[in-house]
């Protein structure tokens, strides 16, 4: 997006997003039939090759540590003894919570019945790692299959939905001072929108950190960032929630069942091992799988290239590209880039294909995701985004800010109220509510 001034109003050059009138079809025949393959022996090797992982880095970790004193080492300053001690057991908490977050990966498959071919094995499986790790498995699983039929939908997706300019309370769109696809706005409405959005360097930093800090909580617990109709005090251990059914009931108290146990383990350790302990060996890796989770799933979702759809425009298949893929870590260079896909299962990378087909294991992603690109550069349609980290998070949180009240398909405007993108049909014409689309 480049822009320009003149006369008092700022008007960009906007990319284009072609908005896809694929089917499911389309989409499903580009994939080989053997990625739809489920094998529980191998599903499960993945497990054991990732808590084999975290064990040697826990090792590795306790030996070095037992290293750190005067007998073993000479460092200039005994604070440095202490110092060091920090920084190994931080390296910890970082690698552990990277690969734990593989096992939440395998967890959230068996929520999707791609673990395999049993859904006896699929929920038990997914009930046991998603409640160690403090998921309530079910009740995810039911509002994340909703997420996955309705994704970019404004009124039926369950999480990263877009806030709206009126939910915001910012000033009225006036199409005399500023376009409603957000190609252009004058200086005075930018000066409004920027004063009542704030957009310093600063804030962009603390509420980036503090999403990806307390983000995942706070959907559970009270809807943060989820569907904005449902009622003020919804959440994910509430039986009679709006997002359940009468008969998911049993699933969600078996889900809480699984949190009280998770809280009873945590007290137990703390009292039999003592708080710090628990807190080094767990809780800090904890903190880091919620990190990853929110990171990973935020970029998949937010981007100012990326459209939201409004009933009239939404289709499956168009919700299922409404993502992005991207390389964790990428932006650390190869090594790192690498890394990140091989200890989260690429489930960052091979994001797109998981929605078009959510059974798909991830073993079997990368291959699928191959075809299914090649399918997409066939519509002139790329998804793939920068590399996932915390450089990208702070740059989409500061470019995604509000969508208009108005528009079938919509795209973030940023709080100047420009807009990166706009939508065409391949076909060269359409129009979002009246209002005619540039041609491609």
């Amino acid at each position: 997006m480049s822009d320009g001034s003149e006369k008092g109003v700022t008007t960009v050059k906007q990319n284009v997003c072609v908005i896809p009138d694929l089917t499911i079809k389309d989409l499903l025949s580009a994939i080989p039939a053997h990625c739809f393959k489920r094998s529980a022996l191998r599903s499960s090797l993945y497990i054991v090759y990732d808590l084999v992982v975290i064990s040697g880095i826990y090792k590795t970790a306790t030996y070095l540590d037992s290293l750190i004193s005067p007998e073993h080492i000479s460092l200039p300053h005994p604070l440095l003894y202490p110092a060091a001690r920090l920084s190994l057991w931080a390296g910890y908490s970082f690698w552990t919570g990277l690969f734990a977050t593989g096992l939440w990966v395998i967890a959230h498959e068996c929520g999707h019945q791609a673990f395999s071919e049993s859904k006896l094995i699929n929920n038990s499986v997914g009930w046991v790692l998603h409640s160690a790790l403090g998921v309530p498995y079910h009740s995810w699983r039911i509002t994340h299959a909703k997420h996955h039929a309705s994704t970019g939908h404004m009124t039926q997706d369950q999480v990263f939905v877009p806030k709206t300019r009126s939910q915001l309370g910012l000033p009225s769109f006036d199409p005399t001072k500023e376009d409603i696809l957000g190609s252009s706005v004058s200086d005075e409405v930018m000066k409004e929108l920027k004063e009542a959005l704030g957009d310093s360097p600063i804030g962009a930093m603390l509420g980036a950190a503090t999403y990806l800090l307390g983000g995942w909580p706070a959907y559970l617990i009270r809807n943060a960032s989820g569907q904005k109709r449902y009622p003020k005090g919804t959440n994910h251990f509430n039986p009679d929630a709006v997002m359940f059914a009468p008969h998911q009931r049993d699933s969600i108290i078996l889900s809480d069942i699984g949190i009280v146990l998770w809280l009873a383990g945590i007290t137990g350790s703390v009292y039999t091992f003592g708080f710090w302990t628990v807190f080094r060996l767990y809780l800090v890796p904890y903190l880091w799988v919620n990190h990853w989770l929110v990171l990973i799933t935020f970029l998949q979702h937010t981007d100012p290239l990326l459209p939201h759809y409004r009933a009239s425009e939404f289709s499956f298949p168009r919700g299922a590209l409404a993502t992005l893929d991207r390389n964790l870590l990428g932006g650390c260079g190869s090594i790192m880039g690498w890394i990140g896909a091989h200890a989260t299962h690429g489930i960052s990378e091979t994001h797109v294909l998981h929605h078009v087909s959510s059974k798909i294991p991830h073993y079997n992603a990368w291959e699928a995701s191959d075809a299914l690109r090649k399918r997409l550069g066939q519509s002139g349609i790329q998804l793939e985004g920068a590399p996932g980290g915390w450089g990208e998070v702070y740059r989409v949180f500061k470019e995604c800010k509000f969508v208009e009240d108005e528009g079938n398909i919509l795209f973030y405007k940023n709080a100047s109220g420009l807009a990166a993108t706009r939508p065409a049909f391949a076909d060269g014409s359409a129009s979002d509510s009246g209002i005619e689309i540039d041609k491609i």
